[in-house]
């Protein structure tokens, strides 16, 4: 039986476990976090639970080809309780809501009934929504207007209002629609406990196909020997192994290798890559808010400003009716400040000792403004909790703390290679392989790497 060592716990590394493990190769994942999943991940603070990473995921519907995938690694069972949110997002005007519906025809209906004078675009809108969700491409013209140029296509200074709230810049308009168009194909649930608990199910089936993990171990080196990996070297102790899976951000695997990996592939990934990252601020507020939309848009009065960067509207995630997160009575809530390169922002403000001080003036302006839109709030924080890129970075290692990969005109439309041309014994997984990047692109390049070790080994690839 061969060993193969993963570096990275999180859901790509825990993906190629289960499958390596299954097709008979003896696996022990190298996690420098004390608990696994990576950017899948949540914390707890003073009885709340924060969700930090999945907020809804492809393949929860049975129909999804991924669905089976997640099963197969054990993330579902059939006592896992999917909920879908709907409306899915809710925008007020004015005092009055706009929403956008999983199911199509609803949103199709409301914005009809809210702006009639808009009936073309809307109509073209849920269009290219019905296109998305049976399969086909999005159009080119969506990656072709700028935003403002789209936006101003509609005559509702409301409907404009909510498409200028949509985070991304200018690839927000198409990740929306293509977005829109997988919920309406049933897709986009939330397992029951978020992140934690499913990420739970991965490590005990791991576990009991006879897979070890090694936590607060990172890893420093992997040792070739002839063009071949023959080992690990993590904490300076040397682990043999007979192929090595790096399941670590590939935009920071340099340090892995006593010199920079040539090959075409990676010379493109590091020329082409934009990161996608966010601020997370998480609240625990001392007030039951199931009153509110589970995921509420607001317009501020005042914008918030960080780094060089300026929101008058916040994405929120409303947690109240769901006990996994949120003390009886009480709510947890969080914001997502995504968008923008703020990654040197926060390293000069780290190495200058501003760092908490920058933070305390983004919670401080957080707490006013939710305050201005939730009165309920006022006085009720009993947590604010901030993540910053250099906290993705700390605890996942990702490259500048980036969630995903940046939606680009130059971005890859397929994997990567999950092999370096002359190095054998060595194979790719990560969000990163798979552009843009999300937690079943890393499940799926576990799966690509481990398909590639088992070619190589000369053994079947073993799913189920």
């Amino acid at each position: 039986m061969k060993k193969v060592f993963i570096i990275g716990g999180g859901i790509a590394g825990l993906s190629a476990g289960v499958f390596a493990q299954k097709s008979g190769f003896e696996v022990t994942i190298l996690e420098s976090h004390s608990i696994a999943g990576g950017n899948c991940t949540s914390w707890k603070r003073k009885g709340y639970l924060f969700e930090g990473g999945m907020h809804w995921l492809a393949g929860t519907s049975p129909q999804n080809p991924l669905h089976h995938l997640w099963r197969a690694v054990g993330a579902f069972n059939d006592n896992v309780t999917i909920s879908y949110n709907e409306p899915f997002m809710e925008y007020k005007y004015s005092g009055k809501p706009i929403r956008l519906y999983r199911d199509v025809n609803s949103t199709e209906r409301d914005l009809l009934a809210l702006s009639p004078e808009d009936e073309k675009e809307i109509k073209a809108l849920c269009d290219s929504i019905r296109k998305v969700q049976a399969g086909h491409e999005l159009e080119t013209i969506y990656y072709e207007l700028t935003r403002d140029e789209y936006v101003n296509r509609f005559c509702h200074e409301g409907i404009r209002e909510l498409l200028l709230s949509v985070p991304g810049d200018e690839q927000g308009i198409p990740m929306m629609i293509l977005t829109c168009g997988h919920l309406a194909n049933g897709e986009g649930g939330f397992p029951e406990g978020g992140s934690l608990t499913f990420v739970e199910r991965i490590v005990k089936n791991y576990v009991s196909l006879g897979g070890k993990i090694r936590y607060n171990t990172r890893a420093d080196h992997v040792v070739i020997e002839n063009r071949k990996a023959v080992g690990v070297v993590a904490g300076g102790e040397f682990f043999p192994a007979e192929a090595v899976i790096v399941a670590s951000d590939t935009m920071a695997i340099d340090k892995l290798f006593d010199s920079p990996l040539q090959a075409p592939w990676l010379n493109e990934m590091y020329a082409t890559t934009k990161p996608t990252m966010c601020v997370l601020v998480s609240l625990g507020i001392g007030a039951d808010l199931k009153h509110y939309p589970e995921k509420p848009i607001f317009k501020l009065n005042t914008p918030i400003s960080f780094a060089d960067q300026t929101r008058q509207y916040l994405y929120a995630n409303n947690y109240a009716a769901d006990p996994f997160y949120s003390p009886s009575g009480k709510t947890a809530l969080t914001i997502q400040l995504a968008g923008g390169d703020t990654y040197d922002f926060w390293k000069k403000a780290k190495e200058e000792g501003r760092y908490s001080e920058e933070k305390q003036k983004i919670a401080d302006q957080i707490i006013t403004a939710i305050a201005e839109q939730i009165p309920e709030t006022e006085g009720k924080i009993e947590v604010c909790d901030i993540a910053t890129p250099l906290t993705y970075e700390r605890y996942c290692g990702n490259w500048k703390g980036s969630w995903m990969t940046a939606m680009t005109a130059e971005m890859r439309l397929e994997p990567y290679p999950a092999t370096v041309e002359g190095l054998d014994g060595v194979y790719f997984a990560g969000y990163r392989m798979i552009p843009p990047g999300g937690l079943p692109p890393a499940l799926i390049s576990g799966q690509i790497a481990v398909q590639h070790l088992c070619g190589d080994a000369g053994v079947p690839f073993i799913e189920k």
